[in-house]
């Protein structure tokens, strides 16, 4: 007999929220729920996917331990027994810094991702921390750092509000937003012009974002700060500048984009100066208006510099922190709200690599140095010999992944926290699987932050753990004992740790609801069937909706939460300035002294003119980077891993559609069927990303009958965006040739099977 259950979808950064039909416990069935406050229904092909996705045969369900060389099944027991022989005496031998944690991008897209990793990492004490941030947008996090003192305080387009949007390097129809969390972004650009809005479209692959905008500018790839520049310095010229309160440094930033002209940039942009006149006189006039700027404006040479130049246009034209522009959301999950005032700051580079010298950023190592902190031998310090991954494939997604594959395998020791056998994780000498996500709660720490409407929703998990499995949440736990001598120790005293740690603080900050209480007396009030609900209840009732444990009686806590399965709407964004400020000065600081010492490279972009090809990368609507190629549902169609090439480019070097070319970057060469398309500008070309599962040891059988490319291994893992150590992912040269007939043979034959 079937029944339905509610379940937020976790595959990407819209948090749609499914209703399930479930028959025992298999999900047989996906749709939108039509009640929930932030989605209204609305589902995507990979939410739709949800059942696919979560009964995948090639998901394992037990751990794994390496025995003679060879991954074997194991217990629970016996898998944490090796973890905590293998991590913590490099620890003790070689230092914390020995031991590296890689952070993979679905840690933010489940509870345990948002509640453990910041555990295990002051845990174990080390600085060789790497994530998925620093291949994707690490230069928005340093930018709003810079800005605003806090590098989470990232601003959203009001998308419901909006008059006029302005998309640079971002594609939501395809990806669904990021960084900015919209259920239906393809419906809230639609409903923008059916109300008379205007949206532009900056990117040169004509997306389908981009054929749905009023104005598509095809801009040279790797120049979106130059053109951002010219459109600001245009604002200053035409007297069109009227800034957002509690801001300081316009005259200097006058200053310093005095080179940045229209004509001074065209050349380099390959966009006329009127057009660029045009589209910052366009965004100045609008009654209100948003810039956003996402991926393929950070994974760029000047990524921080762009970032930062999409939030100076919104202070500059008056819309940041107001309705219509681009606002701070208030997640219910924040902190207790500080008033107003001076805080800390941010400070980039407070250590370095230990190889390159590379500046942390937020905490972090660029992941592109993976690979050299591990097998390369330097005088200062020790290289990383035992490494953490958790939910994280850099084969693949970091540039360079057959360096780091041998990197991979001088490692003393390895774990990895991940549900499949991928081209990482084969390496691992302990392999912990979480179980499928309809048997895991799920809530939205990270994305509510991001969120174009203030909610909040919690559900359950829609199937009961399956016999054999360990909870994501436990085996997190789990792990950060293991990994930090206390192996053994009950891992509910983790979540127990973390609550009186917090209540602790907040009994004696004077700005909240608990200030002068007794924290034990607290903790025993707290709800929930598990310590991840009591640490979520207690994060409900210290934040800026909660109910302050009763000071607040209408405020949320987690029962209430669970009295409305389909979510409570918290309103839209309000404007907040200057309350999350922390910078130094308690204002925004529109040039901070690390952007201002990065403008003179920005200078020396001007005379730069790229007379080859190009390399962008691209998303698809049905995929999630790497691991979603394994679900049959999600592969196929439109979702292929081909060379997109111009035309023009195409009769140029001597390529016919379907047929294989080499292509050649400074980190490598990949051979991929070329597919001629005028969806891309003249002299780019581009590959997709999360490609290239034809190593062998894996278990994704079906990622590996067609596995296609590997894209970044055509980068070069040391070209890094400098502020914020991104890797440069987008208009890197390349060299693209035909192949010989019989790889092109090859490369159709596989294409054909494919569709």
């Amino acid at each position: 007999m079937s029944r339905t259950a509610l379940r937020i979808c976790p595959l990407c950064e819209a948090t749609c929220g499914l209703t399930l039909t479930i028959e025992g416990t298999r999900v047989t069935h996906a749709r939108g729920d039509r009640d929930d406050v932030f989605s209204g229904g609305f589902i995507c092909p990979k939410g739709a996917s949800f059942g696919a996705v979560d009964s995948d045969p090639d998901r394992l369900r037990t751990p794994l331990v390496r025995r003679d060389g060879e991954l074997c099944e194991a217990t629970w027991e016996e898998a944490f027994d090796a973890v905590a022989a293998g991590i913590r005496p490099v620890a003790e031998r070689h230092g914390p810094n020995s031991v590296g944690v890689v952070l993979g991008n679905p840690n933010v897209h489940t509870m345990a991702g948002a509640l453990y990793p910041a555990v295990l990492l002051a845990g174990l004490g080390t600085r060789s921390v790497f994530t998925a941030s620093t291949v994707d947008q690490m230069p928005k996090h340093v930018s709003s750092g810079l800005l605003f003192g806090d590098a989470n305080a990232i601003p959203v387009p009001d998308l419901d509000h909006t008059d006029h949007l302005l998309l640079i390097g971002a594609n939501p129809l395809e990806s669904n937003g990021s960084l900015c969390t919209a259920a239906d972004f393809p419906g809230k650009l639609k409903a923008l012009k059916a109300r008379g809005g205007t949206l532009v479209v900056i990117d040169p692959r004509r997306t389908r974002t981009a054929k749905l905008a009023d104005r598509h500018v095809a801009v040279r790839p790797g120049t979106d700060a130059l053109l951002l520049a010219a459109m600001a310095r245009v604002l200053f010229d035409e007297g069109l500048v009227d800034p957002t309160p509690h801001v300081q440094g316009i005259e200097e930033l006058a200053a310093e984009l005095a080179d940045f002209t229209p004509e001074a940039v065209a050349g380099a942009c390959d966009v006329e100066a009127g057009v660029i006149r045009t589209l910052a006189r366009d965004l100045a006039a609008a009654p209100t208006a948003a810039v956003y700027g996402r991926i393929g404006s950070c994974t760029v040479p000047h990524g921080t510099l762009a970032s930062w130049l999409v939030d100076v246009l919104n202070i500059l034209t008056g819309n940041l922190d107001r309705p219509g522009g681009a606002l701070f959301p208030q997640a219910a999950t924040d902190k207790t709200p500080r008033p107003a005032g001076p805080g800390r700051g941010f400070a980039l580079g407070r250590w370095h690599s230990r190889v390159s010298g590379h500046p942390e950023a937020k905490g972090e190592l660029p992941l592109s140095a993976l690979a050299e902190e591990i097998d390369t031998a330097t005088e200062e310090g020790e290289p990383v010999r035992a490494l953490i991954a958790v939910a994280a494939n850099p084969v693949l997604s970091a540039p360079d992944g057959d360096r780091l594959d041998k990197a991979l395998d001088s490692l003393d020791f390895m774990v990895s926290v991940d549900p499949y056998l991928n081209e990482t994780s084969r390496h691992a000498d302990v392999v912990l699987p979480p179980p499928p996500p309809s048997q895991s709660p799920h809530h939205d720490f990270a994305f509510n932050t991001l969120a174009v409407r203030n909610q909040v929703r919690y559900t359950r998990p829609a199937v009961p753990l399956e016999p054999g499995r360990m909870a994501e949440t436990e085996i997190l736990a789990r792990l950060v004992l293991a990994a930090t001598g206390m192996h053994g120790a009950d891992p509910g005293a983790v979540d127990q740790m973390v609550i009186d740690q917090t209540l602790g603080k907040a009994v004696k900050d004077p700005h909240s609801p608990v200030y002068d209480s007794d924290p034990r007396e607290l903790a025993g009030r707290l709800t929930g069937d598990t310590g991840p609900e009591r640490r979520l209840d207690m994060m409900l009732r210290l934040g800026p909706y909660g109910d302050g444990f009763g000071v607040r009686p209408d405020g949320l806590s987690l029962e209430k939460l669970l009295a409305h399965p389909h979510g409570i709407d918290l309103g839209p964004l309000r404007p907040r300035l200057p309350q999350p400020l922390k910078t130094p000065s308690g204002r925004v600081e529109l040039l901070p002294g690390p952007i201002a010492g990065d403008l003179p490279r920005l200078r020396a972009a001007l005379a730069e003119r790229p007379d080859g090809l190009v390399l962008v990368g691209r998303r698809h609507l049905r995929s999630n980077n790497s691991w979603m190629h394994n679900v049959p549902a999600l592969t196929g169609g439109s979702n292929r891993c081909t060379l997109h090439l111009h035309p023009e480019d195409a009769e140029r070097l001597g390529v016919e559609d379907g047929a294989a070319v080499r292509v050649k970057g400074a980190g490598g060469e990949v051979l991929a069927p070329a597919e001629v398309t005028d969806a891309v500008r003249p002299g780019v070309v581009s590959l997709p990303h999360g490609w290239g599962h034809d190593r062998p040891g894996t278990r994704l059988g079906h990622a590996s009958k067609n596995p296609g490319v590997n894209v970044n291994q055509l980068l070069d893992g040391r070209l890094l965006d400098p502020l914020s150590g991104n890797a440069v992912l987008n208009g890197v040269p390349v060299e693209v040739a035909p192949a010989s007939p019989a790889e092109s043979a090859s490369v159709t034959e596989k294409l054909t099977a494919l569709t």
